[in-house]
């Protein structure tokens, strides 16, 4: 079995199928980027906003109140808060094990399909190149079938086919681009946001150990 023929048969496929996978990329990555943007924009904020009037009530010892506080929150910070008052009277212990149980799964709320914005921004280069590759492969492959090389003929065929591949190059990069750009924005508002239920968190801790030594 020659590797290289069964190659070449793959490469006259073309290039065509490789534009519609980054296409599909595009759409998804899109996808996730407007879903995302939505999520971070319903809960940016919240603990900051939270930890105000709950550190409030926990001073007054309104702990009902806080409870209902904490009850309605959306945000990271605000959902480790109510598994945090639930368990109030189980001590100090209790309280950190419950913020450091609940804080990775939050991240992993916070981050989930960014993994994907990644893949495409890290890899859609290389889908483009491979796109261009094959449809190199492709066009020399026609003129060697064609013979007479060198005509003026067969030099704008040449051309005009590895125009027609570098396109998936260009479209490889304007999928990628975008996909890294919006990966590291959302990464920077995970970790905001992971800093605010920090905050948050760490906030209820004090006042609640420091209202059991009481």
């Amino acid at each position: 079995m020659n590797l290289t023929e069964k190659f070449l048969q793959l490469a006259a496929v073309g290039s065509e199928w490789i534009l519609w996978l980054l296409v599909i990329l595009s759409v998804i990555s899109v996808t996730v980027m407007f879903e995302r943007w939505l999520f971070y924009r319903g809960i940016r904020g919240k603990d900051t906003a939270l930890l105000r009037t709950l550190h409030e009530a926990l001073v007054d010892k309104e702990f009902d109140k806080a409870e209902r506080l904490v009850k309605v929150a959306t945000g990271p910070g605000g959902r480790i808060a109510a598994a945090m008052l639930d368990n109030r009277t189980r001590g100090a212990k209790a309280m950190i094990s419950i913020m450091a149980a609940m804080r990775p799964t939050e991240k992993l709320r916070l981050e989930r399909n960014l993994s994907f914005l990644g893949t495409v921004g890290a890899n859609g280069p290389f889908i483009g190149l491979l796109g261009t590759v094959l449809g190199i492969i492709t066009t020399f492959r026609m003129l060697e079938a064609g013979g007479t090389m060198g005509t003026a003929e067969y030099s704008k065929a040449v051309m005009g086919g590895i125009y027609e591949a570098l396109v998936a190059t260009a479209v490889g990069l304007l999928v990628a681009i975008p996909a890294v750009i919006a990966y590291n924005y959302f990464q920077r508002l995970v970790k905001l946001l992971l800093s605010e239920a920090d905050g948050l968190t760490n906030m209820i801790h004090a006042l609640l150990v420091e209202d059991r030594k009481e």
